[in-house]
């Protein structure tokens, strides 16, 4: 299975190969602010992006995606190499079709105190979309 996100003017696509084990819910303080949900893998493994981006660094670690147009967040990318040379990524699932990614769990990640995972409460994506 395949699962594909765009913004919401259509110029800036992701595509998610397989189904995410579960959509990350963030607390931190550029997470909560942009109200995204991640999956990840690696850049040109498991996922791909296409379309013109403008980047915002965030510290030393990462770079959030948006679309210079419409200005949805489309995903983050690691500034730096993992020892194998792969480059972590994560898109929004938010950027999908909602029956793609409805039955998706979700995990809580706590990045503004502890960056430590949090139990699952037993809600997916699609509680989510009230």
């Amino acid at each position: 299975m395949t699962i594909h996100g765009a913004c919401l003017c259509g110029a800036v696509h992701w595509q998610f190969d397989g189904v995410p084990d579960g959509a990350t819910a963030c607390n931190c303080t550029a997470c909560r602010r942009y109200g995204v949900l991640w999956a990840y893998d690696y850049e040109g493994e498991g996922i791909r992006v296409s379309g013109r981006t403008q980047a915002f660094v965030r510290g030393t670690a990462l770079e959030f995606h948006f679309c210079p147009t419409c200005g949805c967040v489309a995903f983050w990318r690691g500034l730096r190499r993992e020892a194998e040379g792969r480059v972590r990524i994560a898109v929004n699932l938010r950027l999908a079709e909602p029956e793609a990614v409805a039955q998706i769990p979700i995990d809580h990640f706590d990045g503004l105190d502890t960056f430590e995972d949090l139990p699952r409460d037993g809600r997916c994506v699609s509680d989510y979309w009230f």
